[in-house]
């Protein structure tokens, strides 16, 4: 008899918000809500500072892991702001 062989699909994480979220994605929302200058002012790197767009930033992040964990940490915060903001 042989063992089930395991899928190979990420495991579900229903309390993770960055599960199923493309970086593409995660930076689209952070320069909606904060702007690319805010999001400068909270992450100063070149890419939000000066010229910045989504593809020169994806490019920039997907090279500098510790900038897309301060990008991803900023989500978080983002997200934690705004249910705080619509709790009554």
């Amino acid at each position: 008899m042989t063992e089930p062989i395991e899928t190979l699909t990420s495991p579900v994480q229903p309390r993770n918000p960055l599960h199923g979220m493309t970086l593409e994605s995660i930076v689209t929302a952070l320069a909606d809500h904060y702007g690319w200058e805010g999001l400068g002012e909270r992450i100063p790197v070149r890419c939000f500072t000066h010229d910045p767009s989504v593809a020169s930033s994806l490019k920039f992040l997907r090279k500098t892991p510790w900038a897309r964990d301060k990008v991803e940490g900023l989500y978080l915060f983002m997200l934690r702001d705004i249910r705080r903001a619509n709790t009554p």
